[in-house]
């Protein structure tokens, strides 16, 4: 009876004890938005967190204020992760330039954590910089507009043919009353 008491009360201190022994690296960072006011909720953006050499990506969603926080993927030999940050998306339209999205992981000041080497930063409205509005996306379909689509009709490689976009290059739009 004393061996299944002992039994359990070491089963239940392993199963209950708190000890740590992977040695993960954690991010802490926050996501800014340039062009927002001081209370606009910043929560649900998602930040892509890789490393060098690893195949694993950690994902991070900000809170209101726009502070995440997630463990580094990495494997057991590396001891200083080579890592970017990059803002994803979120639940309404966000706007940000490429080195503005990108940020390296560097370890923080005199602390166990990790941070981004520079702020995260987006808009919720489209910039001039990023010349993203209505007359460049109206420009970005207008160059395909009228274009023709040539047409490959699969035919057995035994036939020994050329494609057949070689022998049609279009299809005429024949308009029929």
């Amino acid at each position: 009876m004393e061996k299944y008491q002992l039994f359990i009360a070491l089963f239940l201190t392993v199963a209950l004890a708190k000890v740590e022994l992977s040695t993960s690296h954690v991010l802490k960072g926050s996501v800014t938005c340039l062009d927002c006011n001081t209370h606009y909720d910043l929560s649900g953006i998602q930040v892509l967190v890789k490393c060098a050499n690893v195949k694993k990506l950690a994902a991070a969603y900000t809170e209101e204020d726009g502070s995440f926080e997630t463990e580094l993927p990495s494997d057991s030999s590396s001891a200083s992760p080579k890592c970017l940050a990059r803002i994803m998306g979120g639940p309404n339209q966000l706007y940000s330039s490429r080195k503005n999205s990108v940020s390296l992981i560097v370890k923080a000041n005199e602390s166990e954590y990790y941070t981004t080497h520079k702020s995260l930063n987006l808009y919720t409205s489209c910039p001039l910089a990023l010349k993203c509005g209505a007359g460049a996306a109206a420009a970005a379909t207008n160059k395909d507009f009228g274009a023709s689509k040539t047409v490959d009709l699969p035919l057995p490689s035994e036939w020994g043919l050329a494609p057949t976009s070689y022998y049609f290059p279009y299809l005429p739009i024949i308009g029929i009353p």
